[in-house]
């Protein structure tokens, strides 16, 4: 691509680099010029234009970022994602529904450093989406970039990004209480859990309200219904055998885990029962905010196995914004 001034003359089905006011309106940026532009041009006074000239070999911006979203996304119905129209060199990559976003983080690591003028950017790995929601976006940043390069990145990320649907349908909630606690602060747990669900397009299958009591909360467990068991409780777990976890063991599952390097969500336990995972809440996630339940449940809906180093791994960005209403947070106010 050649880019520079040239005169009138010149112009002439070159692509203009940089909007002009004209006196019976605006002639935009990325417009291709014609005779009727140029003639307008030379009534203002002007006899040089800054451009975009392609050269052979050069695909221009719009034909490219097409052509780049096309290969990213190959089989758009098998990977939920909808690809939009190409315009001043984008092109947008929707969710269709409900999930998380799968990433090969090194073929777009390889897509990026082709050619500076072709670029991916999209959401972190395992992002939760829902219909709609933008999930990567290509961009050409110059006019026009080399045939030959955009072969290249679109060899190296072809089908890089997908949806992974939510696969579970529904899930359970069993809600334990201590003595002397209000039931409003019950009513907030199922209120946020629910919230969470809808969110991911499940729903509460039903919910069970017991005191604080392994026994108690076994006997709810063995009838719970819905795809994934959640319990939230009164008291907060502080260990691998605490009431909670000791309760799943007692309705004949298991714990694979107690704690995350998540926070907010360090007090989450996950485990297994009748067929379906368990997890344990960590009491943030009576709040809407973010916390480590979130990544756990969201990638447990999407039919993704979470084991120890995956929860490992979450560490890292898992430094969460911090909850007002904790009743320890990490810093103190001053």
């Amino acid at each position: 691509m050649i880019f520079g001034a040239v005169p009138l003359e010149r112009a002439l089905g070159a692509i203009l680099a940089h909007s002009l006011p004209l006196a019976g309106g605006r002639l935009r940026k990325g417009a291709l010029l014609g005779a009727e532009d140029l003639a307008l041009l030379r009534a203002e006074g002007v006899d040089h234009v800054t451009v975009a000239q392609l050269e052979p070999g050069d695909l221009a911006e719009d034909v490219a970022a097409a052509r780049l979203a096309a290969a990213l996304v190959p089989d758009p119905a098998g990977q939920g994602l909808r690809i939009g129209p190409a315009a001043t060199g984008r092109v947008n990559l929707n969710a269709e529904g409900p999930g998380v976003v799968e990433v090969d983080a090194e073929a777009v690591l390889r897509l990026n450093r082709i050619h500076p003028a072709i670029t991916l950017a999209t959401l972190a790995p395992l992002t939760r989406v829902t219909a709609g929601t933008l999930a990567g976006t290509v961009k050409i940043i110059a006019y026009a970039v080399p045939e030959a390069a955009l072969a290249a990145a679109c060899d190296a990320a072809r089908g890089a990004l997908r949806l992974r649907p939510v696969q579970m349908q529904t899930a359970g909630l069993i809600l334990t209480e201590v003595p002397g606690q209000e039931a409003k602060l019950t009513a907030k747990g199922r209120r946020a859990v629910e919230a969470r669900l809808s969110a991911l397009g499940m729903g509460l299958a039903g919910v069970a309200v017991v005191p604080h009591d392994s026994a108690a909360l076994a006997d709810a467990l063995q009838s719970l219904p819905g795809d994934i068991a959640l319990i939230l409780t009164g008291s907060a777990t502080s260990d691998l055998y605490d009431t909670a976890p000791q309760a799943v063991r007692a309705a004949g599952g298991t714990v694979a885990r107690f704690g995350m390097p998540v926070d907010p969500g360090n007090l989450l336990f996950l485990g297994a029962q009748g067929g379906r995972p368990v997890i344990g809440l960590p009491g943030c996630a009576r709040s809407p905010a973010l916390n480590g339940a979130d990544w756990v449940l969201e990638r447990l809906a999407c039919g993704l196995a979470v084991g120890d180093d995956d929860i490992a791994a979450m560490g890292v960005g898992g430094l969460l914004k911090e909850i007002p209403t904790r009743p320890h947070l990490r810093e103190p106010r001053r």
